[in-house]
């Protein structure tokens, strides 16, 4: 009797450990064969500047509460019309992030610029005396905008910032004239 209920138990271990192994590779099968990957798409990059059929540069930035501009470059010819749009995406104010593009003319220091343009807040952070400006933007917040037109200076390499208190160092690009 003890025979024959080993034999049992030993065919029932068995069995039931072949079965559950094939179980086991299909699950495996099936997870293998449901498995799919997902690229991410890329966002499509809107151009930076888009000339219209005047002629016109249309500049067209983005930034947001990562204090970052949506380019580095902009390319425009010299005496071009520039139409400059700024959008901030972000969600605070300009009081606490504020945001603006200033084009300096040649040779001008940007730190130099900055600290003069930190202690200006009751003009939008833009020295009153300074003639370091070729032009700017007003300073704006999250969900703002603003643009402005204005005729690209002579040929050259021109730094802009935005000049909101220490903002300059991660906030800067070049405008080329060519």
């Amino acid at each position: 009797m003890k025979r024959i209920l080993l034999v049992l138990i030993g065919a029932t271990l068995f069995f039931s450990c072949g079965e559950s192994k094939k179980e086991e590779e299909k699950s495996a099968e099936k997870k293998v064969t449901k498995k799919t990957v997902v690229k991410k798409q890329k966002k499509e990059k809107k151009p930076t500047v888009i000339v219209d059929e005047n002629g016109v540069a249309n500049v067209f930035i983005s930034t947001s509460d990562k204090m970052k501009f949506s380019t580095k470059e902009i390319n425009v010819k010299p005496n071009q019309k520039v139409k400059l749009t700024l959008t901030h995406t972000g969600k605070l104010d300009k009081k606490i992030m504020g945001h603006n593009v200033v084009i300096l003319k040649q040779g001008v220091k940007m730190s130099t610029f900055a600290a003069a343009a930190a202690v200006s807040k009751e003009n939008d952070y833009i020295p009153e005396s300074s003639d370091d400006v070729i032009v700017h933007t007003k300073m704006i917040g999250g969900g703002e905008s603003t643009t402005i037109e204005f005729t690209a200076p002579a040929a050259g390499e021109y730094d802009f910032i935005c000049s909101f208190p220490a903002h300059f160092a991660m906030m800067k690009g070049k405008f080329i004239v060519k």
